[in-house]
């Protein structure tokens, strides 16, 4: 399996860790995201290793290529057992997490492992969909319930909602009403985290549906009307300075865009995430 571009530094030596989580067993239109860290390696050889938004290069930190999550099909209860066990392993030895999906759902059990570490923690969220259902076609635990799933163990307060542009009406109702619900756009992320503290531990979720399917066609639900590549990168980077420690992008669904933008897309996303929790 090729490694990440850059992320070449031993567990031992890494400041954080790459892990790809191959799981897509409740994707409900187009599956196929479980493909996706493999992807977004190859996609990565096409990158360099500088970034020139941040003038910063990975070969100046240490990240580790842990690898794929080694997954069974059809049971998602174990699935979810065992993210958290592996994300609970990787914290422990004192390292961050940079995971790639898979879909949505994987952000519930890494959340629930930073929790234990991070106290205080505040969830950052960027989707085109709520993902607040109390349910999805008789199920708790899917790519569309994982934002509501955490407000059981993560003040609703404490969740932050960008980009948002789909959901049923009671999702919009019940966001408007408990989290800090912030549709449609990305715009002014720093005045709407002016409250923070910068010493306070964010997590950053990232649904890469929050791109417009103009930009980003290999996606298992896209929805028209998203932010541009630009426009996401520049609210990542607003962040610069702040406690990130710990992030997911997930929804990259490769076999829907032939051209590979997508993956290169998600590639890039991942290196400048890379980049920014070293800070």
């Amino acid at each position: 399996m090729p490694e990440f571009i850059g992320f070449d530094s031993s567990f031992k030596d890494a400041g954080t860790v790459f892990l790809g989580i191959p799981f897509d067993g409740t994707s409900s239109f187009r599956p196929g995201s479980r493909f996706a860290p493999q992807a977004v390696r190859e996609a990565s050889d096409g990158l360099e290793t500088y970034s020139p938004y941040q003038d910063k290069d990975l070969n100046d930190i240490s990240v580790s290529d842990y690898g794929d999550l080694l997954l069974p099909f059809g049971n998602t209860g174990k699935v979810l057992r065992m993210i958290e066990d592996k994300a609970d392993e990787i914290l422990s030895a004192n390292k961050k997490l940079l995971t790639c999906g898979g879909e949505h759902l994987i952000t519930y059990p890494l959340v629930l492992a930073y929790l234990k570490k991070f106290p205080g923690l505040k969830l950052i969220h960027f989707d085109a969909h709520t993902d607040l259902r109390e349910e999805y076609l008789g199920e708790k635990y899917s790519h569309s319930t994982v934002i509501r799933l955490l407000t059981e163990h993560l003040a609703p307060a404490d969740i932050y909602q960008f980009g948002i542009r789909s959901g049923e009406r009671f999702e919009f109702e019940w966001g408007r009403k408990h989290t800090n619900f912030f549709p449609f756009t990305l715009a002014d992320i720093t005045g709407k985290l002016k409250n923070i503290s910068s010493q306070t531990p964010l997590y950053l979720t990232i649904d890469l549906d929050v791109l417009d399917p103009a930009y980003f066609p290999g996606t298992g639900t896209p929805e028209p009307g998203g932010v541009t590549f630009s426009e996401l990168l520049n609210s990542l980077l607003s962040l610069s300075g702040r406690n990130i420690v710990g992030a997911d992008v997930v929804e990259l669904t490769p076999d829907y865009d032939t051209s590979g933008i997508s993956s290169i897309t998600a590639a890039k996303v991942i290196r400048e995430l890379a980049l920014l929790i070293n800070q």
